[in-house]
């Protein structure tokens, strides 16, 4: 029961810390001189920044902290964009998006705090580790929204951010299961046959949209390498 209380009250914390910080940082930009729009597009910027740094430390508390990957527990998990556009043409644009953080809300959240019956802290800490490339990711679409995609630290956040994405987010999946198939002691292509079929269909639903994403950054760094230089 206590454990019970425990999720609802960090969901519930949540829930209010974040937008609390997106409205601060917004307030704060506006009252920098930031026009409406850009204040709000930055705020949700920098609101995902700060969630992704959150949970990918609590990620390397947890791994560094378990040695059993399936009975080990440590209680500490976190879980928390343009403002020029209609709600319809957002919808349109980005969703993929947005049903990513709908399934990551409605289904891998309620796992997380309530069905996972006190197993599996390790998985949990590995799978914040995918925020470690949010603060780049977001980083590059603040740059780019103020006109700074010509300079050095541009091109340094997106080497990072395409380094770091392909081994928090490309990578993590598959090393889940290698974890796995040491813990069971089993070839790494038995893994599926032994875990339930919904992890299965989750993990590979989530590892397919991030290799879209991954996809794209690729080719959108490649077609700024490529652009031919202003005279």
């Amino acid at each position: 029961m206590d454990r019970q209380t425990d999720s609802w009250s960090i969901l519930v914390g949540g829930c209010l810390f974040f937008p609390g910080l997106f409205f601060f940082f917004k307030r704060t930009l506006t009252q920098l001189g930031c026009n409406h729009g850009d204040a709000t597009t930055a705020s949700a910027r920098a609101v995902s920044a700060v969630q992704a740094i959150m949970a990918s430390s609590a990620g390397v508390i947890i791994v560094t902290s378990c040695e059993d990957v399936m009975r080990d527990r440590h209680r500490l998990q976190v879980k928390g964009h343009e403002g020029r556009v209609g709600v319809g043409g957002y919808l349109r644009r980005e969703l993929l998006l947005v049903l990513h953080h709908l399934f990551m809300v409605l289904a891998c959240c309620p796992a997380s705090l309530f069905c996972r019956q006190g197993r599996g802290d390790f998985f949990q800490g590995v799978l914040f580790l995918a925020e470690l490339s949010t603060p780049f990711v977001c980083l590059g679409k603040v740059l780019i929204q103020f006109q700074q995609q010509k300079t050095l630290l541009h091109n340094l956040n997106g080497a990072l951010m395409i380094l770091v994405f392909f081994c928090c987010r490309v990578l993590l999946f598959p090393y889940l299961y290698y974890a796995y198939s040491r813990y069971l002691r089993v070839p790494l292509l038995r893994v599926p046959l032994e875990v339930p079929w919904p992890c299965n269909l989750g993990a590979g639903l989530l590892m397919g949209l991030q290799i879209h994403w991954f996809l794209l950054i690729c080719r959108g760094a490649l077609r700024l390498l490529l652009r031919p230089a202003t005279p």
